[in-house]
C-alpha cells in the first residue's frame, strides 16, 4: 500500500467528496472518502494515518483554485487526491450553463493547481477521473464527461500521479445492474456507489487485505 507511517492525506472534491463532512456527517462526510478512510484504518492501524476531507458540494476547478491555499497548501499533505470536474461539465445541461468550465480551463487550472501543490508541500498526488453513471452515449453528458475524464488522466500521467479511473469502475458494474441502481440522477451515488468509487481508489493505492492468520 502506497500510504506509509503517519502521513496525512488530503482528498478534495465537490460533492461526492463532501456528502455532509461540513454538517451532520463531520468530518468525514457518509461517502467514499469516509469508506476508503475506514478500510484503510482497519488494515493498517500501524501506519496511524490521518484524512482530511476538503469537498465542498457545487464546487468546479474555479472554486477549487480559490480556496486551494488554505484547504490544500496550508494542510502540507503528505498526499493530495484531488476529484473534480463532474460540475464543470454537469453546468452545461442546467439552468447555470454559465458557470460550466471550457475543457480546455478545466485542464489548464486542474494541471496548475497539481502542480502548484506538489512544488510547495512536496506532496504526492492522486487524480481521481469525473465520471456519469450512464453507458448510453445518445446521453450527451457521457461522451462530454470523458473528455474531462481523459483530461484527467493525461494530467496524471504527465504528473506521475496515482490515476483513479472512476468512470470504467461504474462501467464495469453496469453491465450487469441500472444507472439508478447506484445513483437516482447519475452523478450522486448511493452507499453502494460510493464503495464502487472506494473500491477502485484502494485497487489504485494497492490497498490489500490481511492474510488469514487462523
Amino acid at each position: 500500500m502506497l500510504f506509509t507511517e503517519r502521513q496525512k492525506i488530503v482528498m478534495i472534491g465537490d460533492s461526492i467528496t463532501d456528502c455532509g463532512r461540513r454538517d451532520v456527517n463531520a468530518p468525514y462526510g457518509n461517502g467514499y472518502v469516509s469508506l476508503v478512510r475506514a478500510m484503510i484504518l482497519a488494515r493498517y492501524p500501524e501506519r496511524h494515518l490521518t484524512f482530511v476531507n476538503r469537498g465542498i458540494g457545487g464546487d468546479t476547478t474555479r472554486h477549487l483554485a480559490a480556496r486551494w491555499q488554505e484547504d490544500v497548501i496550508d494542510e502540507r499533505p503528505d498526499w493530495l487526491s484531488c476529484k473534480i470536474g463532474i460540475n464543470d461539465v454537469w453546468r452545461t445541461y442546467s439552468e447555470n450553463a454559465h458557470e460550466a468550465v471550457p475543457l480546455d480551463e478545466y485542464t489548464a487550472t486542474l494541471e496548475r493547481l497539481l502542480t502548484t501543490a506538489r512544488e510547495q508541500t512536496g506532496c504526492k498526488l492522486i487524480v481521481m477521473e469525473p465520471y456519469i453513471i450512464d453507458l448510453d452515449r445518445a446521453n450527451p453528458m457521457r461522451p462530454h464527461m470523458d473528455e474531462y475524464g481523459l483530461a484527467a488522466r493525461k494530467i496524471a500521467h504527465k504528473l506521475g500521479a496515482v490515476n483513479v479511473r472512476t468512470q470504467e469502475a461504474f462501467d464495469r458494474v453496469l453491465h450487469d445492474t441500472e444507472p439508478e441502481d447506484w445513483a437516482d440522477d447519475k452523478v450522486h451515488p448511493n452507499l453502494e456507489g460510493h464503495a464502487v468509487i472506494a473500491e477502485a481508489f484502494l485497487r489504485a493505492v494497492g490497498f490489500e487485505l490481511a492474510l488469514d492468520e487462523r
